[in-house]
């Protein structure tokens, strides 16, 4: 639940700051560990009411606060939720707290801090090079790793393995350095992220437990006493453990903290959140936006839909991007001479192009397209009552009475529609309730078209569907 924005990788760091251990010293670095950073970090921008997970939407009252005291408190943290509940997205957030720029030994293969060498090689070059050691600098947004757990991740991706090549050079096997580093002790001084946690075999789970509690790995049957310094957070759904796989109970007890996510809880923020996220090639209007977050939650919520499953956020911003182009498809099509604007006819769009998106239970199949479609339609009439609920909208029935009607559909361009509707009595009420009260034709025509269906679905206006995709309101 958040934004899709990224950051610029800065690509060097600023002149003034220290390029040798003598000069760090001299200008007064103190060392602090991962958790310390974040720690302070944290606090400092809580004093300071700034967002501390900038983009991420509808956890402001809940998780948030939760993260927030796991932080604070220094502990390795499990996000626990539903897909598409933004888990991942909120645990690439954490980089955020860290320093800006942090000092390392520079050519380290650990990220190595100048004051606190790890293995063999750094010690010998703190010692022999003393104050003239060489320092590099690292930016935060690369002290981030990440793996997603899969069956076929070994100990070495995650921890490391006997490099072949250094034992042939003449090395012997109880030698540290013959080691070839995983991912965990590459992240030395970062964030280290593991997707879908439960996915991962219990064999490999159980290399984790030293890493998380005593902060050492042992490689091939000898011990590599390595105190890592780093925050380990996991993500993973509840269904995972008993379907697919389970968090080992060892390792779930060396977590110090589990939080628990959710789906939007509120319409608004349902809607703030596909308005961020979507990626849309044609305007959709605000209106179209409620009735999307309102049809997502009503599939969420729905006794025919597996709720261990859930209904991902990304069906709601798929939703929206999937309306977009059909907007954008009819523009191109008939010719419209206006900016695309999404209508209420192309929302039909989304039930053929997303059913996958959803699992249904076993008793469901074959009415998974029935199903949508009567959910649609009651987000449509919602929307409708939400947000004209008491406006007089005698003008547009009036505008079908004696035989008259109204064609619309993918290749009917605004102008056109526009045209057959003419001068409505009540529309510029009905534009300004729907947010569209700056109204280009293809403004004002999505806004009459949602009236012209919301009629139809209150049973005061008639609808037919032809063939060729064309849909005609009347009398």
């Amino acid at each position: 639940m958040s934004t899709r924005e990224t950051p610029t990788l800065p690509l060097q760091p600023p002149a003034d700051l220290p390029r040798t251990l003598g000069a760090l010293r001299a200008s007064g670095h103190e060392h602090r560990s991962v958790k310390e950073e974040l720690r302070a970090n944290l606090v400092e921008r809580l004093r300071a009411g700034e967002d501390r997970f900038p983009g991420v939407v509808g956890y402001e009252d809940t998780v948030a606060p939760e993260l927030e005291r796991a932080l604070l408190a220094g502990h390795d943290v499990v996000l626990l939720g539903e897909r598409g509940q933004g888990k991942t997205r909120l645990l690439r957030s954490l980089v955020g707290l860290l320093d800006e720029w942090t000092p390392v030994i520079e050519g380290s293969e650990l990220n190595e801090h100048p004051y606190a060498p790890l293995t063999p090689a750094s010690r010998r070059r703190v010692v022999a090079e003393g104050d003239d050691l060489p320092v590099g600098w690292l930016h935060r947004s690369l002290r981030y790793g990440e793996k997603l757990a899969t069956p076929d991740t070994s100990v070495g991706d995650l921890i490391g393995d006997v490099d072949p090549v250094k034992v042939a050079e003449g090395r012997t096997l109880g030698d540290p350095e013959t080691i070839h580093f995983g991912l965990v002790p590459r992240t030395n001084r970062g964030v280290f992220a593991i997707n879908e946690l439960p996915d991962l075999a219990e064999r490999i789970q159980v290399a984790l437990l030293n890493v998380l509690e005593e902060r050492d790995i042992q490689v091939r049957g000898y011990q590599l006493r390595l105190p890592l310094d780093l925050l380990l957070v996991a993500s993973a759904n509840p269904e995972d453990y008993t379907n697919r796989g389970r968090i080992i109970t060892p390792l779930k007890d060396r977590f110090g903290a589990e939080v628990r996510t959710h789906y939007p809880l509120e319409l608004s923020m349902e809607v703030d959140l596909v308005r961020q996220e979507a990626a849309t090639v044609a305007e959709v209007p605000e209106h179209l936006l409620e009735v999307i977050a309102r049809f997502t939650r009503g599939v969420r919520e729905s006794p025919s839909v597996d709720p261990a499953s859930g209904v991902s956020a990304r069906f709601s911003i798929a939703a929206a991007e999937t309306v977009s182009a059909a907007a954008l498809r009819r523009h191109a099509l008939s010719g419209e001479r206006t900016d695309p604007v999404a209508r209420v006819g192309d929302l039909h769009t989304v039930v053929s192009v997303l059913g996958g998106k959803v699992e249904f239970e076993q008793g469901e199949e074959g009415r998974e397209v029935e199903v949508l479609e009567h959910l649609l339609r009651t987000a449509i009439a919602e929307t409708y009552r939400s947000l004209l609920g008491g406006a007089e909208l005698s003008g547009f029935s009036e505008l079908v009475t004696e035989g008259r009607t109204i064609e619309t559909g993918d290749l009917v361009p605004a102008e056109r529609l526009l045209e057959q509707v003419g001068t409505v009595a009540g529309l510029a009420q009905v534009l300004e309730r729907l947010g569209l009260a700056d109204a280009t034709p293809g403004r004002a025509a999505a806004g009459v078209e949602f009236v012209l269906e919301a009629l139809h679905l209150t049973r005061r206006l008639d609808k037919l569907v032809l063939d060729d995709g064309r849909t005609v309101y009347g009398s």
